[in-house]
């Protein structure tokens, strides 16, 4: 208080966190939860009874197929891609770096979106390329909005990743993508990046991993209640996801906790 006046500043951790300027900024973040995810959250006594997401009640729109339902218009496309680049502003450093990657020079991100990862990757790994592999509509506006020309060792691949050829890499990394589905369509997904990845190369999945017991950490148990009613998923424990892995046709499953929401799994074909 100054001469009757009053003034406000932010503290170092609202500066850091819920400023839009800031490089870790969650502004983004707590933007989606609130006018996106918090609508299908209205309707969790439904998703319970009915074990689908809310899309329906909650906007109107079919969920059939999923993503084109979170890319309902342009505008919920980008808020989205705004709310995955600042997750991993956060986290992407400990998920790709908890594991030594150096010895994969050729990587491809499926679902990649505003290549978040990809910059953590190759800042963590100066020998490595990274092709993020996404949607037409995602990758045109990922060059528009998040990864400019300066970037060169991150390149861009159209496609469905479920539909369309997988082309051959050292390694691929599905971050928060098997969570999104139900085991039968992450075992056809996990199958075909088998297929496509060189003898010796491997796969990292970067998700948010419950306990064993399942009893938390309780992030990644609302994260699940999340994927219920929002997609068509769940998190899931390590050993299921080792499961998947194997069945898949992976070998060597390695997990490691990084001590935040998201931990990563190697395998290895």
């Amino acid at each position: 208080i100054s001469n009757n006046r009053i003034f406000y500043s932010n503290t170092g951790l609202s500066g850091m966190y819920l400023t839009k300027l800031s490089p870790n900024s969650l502004y983004h973040s707590i933007y989606y939860n609130s006018h996106t995810i918090y609508l299908c959250w209205h309707y969790l006594t439904d998703a319970v009874r009915e074990g689908k997401n809310q899309y329906e009640k909650a906007f109107g729109i079919s969920s059939q197929v999923l993503f084109e339902a979170l890319y309902r218009s342009e505008e919920e496309m980008i808020k989205f891609m705004y709310l995955m680049n600042s997750i991993w502003n956060i986290c992407g450093k400990d998920v790709v770096t908890v594991f030594d990657l150096s010895c994969f020079t050729s990587i491809y991100d499926l679902g990649g979106c505003t290549g978040a990862i990809a910059k953590q990757c190759i800042s963590a790994y100066p020998e490595t390329r990274v092709t993020i592999y996404d949607l037409p509509k995602v990758v045109q506006k990922a060059k528009e909005h998040f990864v400019s020309s300066e970037y060169q060792r991150i390149s861009f691949h159209e496609g469905d990743f479920f539909q369309d050829f997988i082309p051959e890499a050292d390694l691929y990394i599905l971050a928060r993508i098997i969570h999104d589905w139900p085991e039968e369509k992450n075992l056809q997904l996990l199958r075909k990046v088998y297929e496509a990845c060189k003898p010796g190369g491997g796969i990292l999945l970067i998700e948010a991993l419950l306990n064993e017991d399942q009893s938390g950490p309780i992030t990644s148990q609302l994260y699940s209640l999340n994927m219920l009613v929002q997609a068509e998923g769940k998190e899931r424990t390590p050993s299921e996801y080792s499961k998947l892995l194997e069945e898949a046709g992976f070998r060597e499953v390695q997990v490691r906790r990084t001590g935040k929401i998201y931990d990563a799994i190697l395998a290895r074909k």
